[in-house]
This record gives C-alpha cells, sequence and structure tokens, in this order.
C-alpha cells in the first residue's frame, strides 16, 4: 500500500488541482470573470482594507502580476484602491458595492463546484478528508520552512 501511495499521491494530488482550476476558469467565465479575479475577490471580501503587498504574500503571486489583476477588478468596478491614512505608498484594497452581487453569485457557483466534485462522497468523510488535507498543508509548510528538520525525518521514517 505504501508504494502505491508514494507512486501516485503527488501526481493524483497535481492532476485533481490542474482540473480544478481548469473547470472553475471555464464557468468562472459565465459571470465574466476570471478564477484569478474570482480569488483575489475573496481574498479581499475576507479582509477588506489589507494591503495590496499583504495580498500578494497570501496569494504568493509577483506584484506585478497581482496589480493586473488589481487593475481590472477596479476598470470592472468591483474593487477600489484607497492610499492609507499612515503611509502614503501603500494601497489598501477594498470591495465595492457593484462586487456584492456578484460575490454571491460566485458563493453560489463555489458550492454548485464543490458538490459536484464531492458527489458520492458522504459528508463524514468529506470532512476528514478536508481535515487531513489541511494537515498535509501543514506538513508541506513546515518542511519548506524547516528544510534540515524536513531531511533527518525523513532519513528515520523511510531510512
Amino acid at each position: 500500500m505504501r508504494g502505491s501511495v508514494d507512486m501516485n499521491f503527488l501526481f493524483t494530488l497535481s492532476e485533481v488541482q490542474r482540473m480544478v482550476r481548469a473547470w472553475a476558469d471555464r464557468e468562472a467565465a459565465r459571470y465574466g470573470i476570471t478564477r484569478a479575479q474570482w480569488a483575489v475577490l475573496a481574498k479581499i471580501e475576507r479582509n477588506e482594507g489589507m494591503k495590496q503587498s499583504e495580498l500578494a504574500e497570501q496569494m504568493e503571486m509577483q506584484p506585478i502580476t497581482l496589480t493586473r489583476l488589481i487593475d481590472k477588478l477596479c476598470d470592472n468596478g468591483w474593487i477600489e484602491r484607497r492610499g492609507d491614512e499612515k503611509d502614503r505608498r501603500v494601497n489598501r484594497l477594498y470591495l465595492k458595492k457593484a462586487a456584492r452581487p456578484l460575490l454571491g453569485k460566485l458563493a453560489g457557483l463555489r458550492s454548485e463546484l464543490t458538490a459536484t466534485a464531492l458527489e458520492g462522497i458522504n459528508p463524514a468523510d468529506a470532512h476528514r478528508m478536508l481535515a487531513q488535507l489541511e494537515a498535509i498543508k501543514e506538513n508541506v509548510r513546515n518542511a519548506i520552512q524547516n528544510p534540515s528538520a524536513d531531511a533527518s525525518g525523513k532519513e528515520q521514517r523511510y531510512g
């Protein structure tokens, strides 16, 4: 069993991510938005007033790439940049009123996508899987932040 998981886990995880991204892009296009723009709107919705630089860091995105996305969202009238009162070099991001109905539709779309992806999986298993994915994410985050500890732990576990 371990060999099978070792051979297939990362490949399957990557394939699922690629397929979900392509599917979400296709479905978001019905609302005139890309998946990347949707992700930016969702982050701003959860944390209005955040700095543009904080958002780039959270999204693990180059600032210039994020700036283009934000420019497009501003042009569409969904968000606005406001200067920081204490530091005029800083832009803070806020949703505009026009974004609220779109975000409502996108929340419905997210629920549809999730329901389709989890079809045939009982809710308890889905919750367990989500908790396990969170644990995997934390393991990988720790390995990235602590590379030497990861190497020694790996030898002890698999060596």
